[in-house]
């Protein structure tokens, strides 16, 4: 009997970006940010496959890719926030509050190193079937010095510009890609691209270039692959992508967001030519797209706008507990089983990339491991939610630094149509009914006692089973009591 060859599987991720971020809209109508963006490909994505209205990922960047690394929650795994370098943590002086020890090295295979979560990572496991595993892009997994810092020593067999650092020094090839220009610390330089340096390539079309390359290496060995398409964009430092910049500067927005709006373009314009490369090669009809961003987009400090504003209708950005900040793009085309331009409002979570994946390529997750992601698999097949009543947990027992609606320190809990959130310094609540008023606008923890008791008991009962940490409260030196 033959056995049937497994599908080709990209990842599609992008750096902050926001859920309108582009001109597919997620709302249940177009809005001004939408027909603000030119994306055509991801409206040729969507257009294809089907779109995910409620997809969601961690508040910051580490804690999304390390879940989706290892199918955990991050109050399980621990990287609560972006790493950076060893043994040390990247959070800000909180006034009230001691953060705890979280896993600041991010992920490692090496038992032996602390402050890391030890996992068996999903391309270790996709090599193990025999899959080409391509890591091209920003890393962001493990913290410098450590083994995790390397793509290649989670599983994949190529890295491309994957190192430690979560944003690049540039994205211009004339600069090198280093911080340099700026007389920034030197550990943001993208590694590896030194084909481009003194090049007029921006970062997004050198990444692309490498990642297509890749793909046709693993044609030419007759393998299935695994591409993990990471971008660097559209984090910060915004630079000009002279390929679209003046089409938005003549649009008349101002520098920043006419930059800002380039680089989004840049990114489509990465998206399209890899679809393009996989139906030039015949093998569109065999592999799955998965397209997804790793936090909300950056308006929790404003974008060189006015603050709060850029995610509208939803609350906050980056960072934040609100649906700003964790409520993300998705899409997905599974050929042949997705049905074209269908949409899906199953809410899904970052760490349900993971069981999903496996899925896809034939070999379900083990059910001992500690996973919890759950497959979104039988959407792509068409089958109703049946996993609404499921509650999805967010922790982030951390202090970014900056300030907006929702920042933290928090844990957070949605379940239907009901969101609650509990601020670690002060122990308050607030409660949204996310189906009347996705704007998070009226709190109703007052309202609704017996509802917010209740999630704040479901709340409590999850963090408690994966042993979830605490901040410390300076004064008294106890740990922030959990939600009740």
């Amino acid at each position: 009997m033959t056995t049937p060859k497994r599908p080709n599987i990209v990842v599609f991720l992008v750096d902050d970006m926001g859920w309108q971020d582009t001109s597919v809209p997620f709302h249940t109508e177009t809005t001004p940010f939408n027909e603000r963006y030119r994306t055509p490909n991801t409206e040729r994505l969507a257009d294809a496959g089907m779109k995910f209205t409620q997809a969601y990922a961690c508040p910051v960047c580490s804690p999304s890719r390390v879940s989706l690394m290892t199918g955990q929650n991050a109050a399980r795994h621990r990287v609560t926030n972006w790493t950076l370098f060893q043994n040390r943590a990247t959070d800000a002086e909180h006034p009230t509050l001691a953060i705890p020890a979280w896993n600041v090295n991010g992920i490692s295979p090496d038992v032996n190193v602390p402050f890391a979560v030890h996992a068996r990572a999903l391309p270790v496991r996709l090599r193990d079937l025999g899959y080409h595993t391509i890591h091209v892009g920003k890393a962001h997994l493990g913290a410098f010095g450590t083994p995790g810092a390397d793509p290649r020593n989670l599983g994949f067999d190529v890295n491309i510009a994957g190192h430690a650092a979560g944003g690049p020094g540039s994205y211009l090839g004339t600069q090198d890609y280093s911080a340099a220009w700026r007389g920034g610390d030197r550990a943001w330089d993208v590694p590896g691209l030194e084909k481009y340096h003194g090049q007029d390539v921006f970062l997004t079309e050198a990444l692309t270039r490498e990642a297509i390359r890749e793909v046709d290496v693993a044609l030419q060995n007759d393998r299935p692959f695994f591409l993990y398409l990471s971008h660097y964009a559209v984090h910060i430092p915004f630079a000009e992508d002279e390929r679209f910049f003046a089409r938005y500067q003549d649009a008349a927005l101002d520098h920043t967001e006419a930059m800002y709006a380039a680089m989004i373009e840049g990114m489509d314009r990465s998206l399209g030519d890899v679809l393009d490369h996989l139906e030039h090669r015949g093998i569109s009809g065999e592999t799955i797209i998965l397209f997804m961003s790793d936090n909300g987009g950056l308006s929790a400090y404003g974008r060189g706008g006015a603050p709060h504003l850029h995610n509208l209708p939803l609350s906050s950005g980056k960072g934040s507990a609100r649906e700003g900040g964790i409520r993300v793009p998705m899409m997905a085309h599974w050929p042949g089983i997705t049905t074209p331009g269908s949409t899906c409002g199953a809410p899904v979570l970052i760490e349900d990339f993971f069981p999903t994946i496996l899925e896809l390529s034939g070999r379900p997750a083990p059910v001992e491991d500690e996973i919890d992601g759950v497959s979104f698999a039988p959407l792509l097949r068409g089958a109703q939610d049946s996993g609404k009543d499921r509650a999805f947990v967010w922790h982030y027992p951390n202090h970014w630094g900056h300030e907006g609606p929702g920042i933290g320190p928090f844990s957070a809990i949605r379940e239907a149509n009901w969101k609650l959130i509990y601020y670690h310094a002060g122990g308050v609540y607030e409660l949204f009914d996310l189906d009347s008023d996705i704007g998070e606008t009226t709190n109703l923890a007052s309202d609704k006692p017996i509802i917010r008791n209740d999630l704040a008991a479901r709340l409590r009962t999850r963090l408690e089973d994966v042993q979830a940490q605490m901040p410390v409260d300076k004064q008294t030196g106890a740990a922030v009591e959990m939600p009740r």
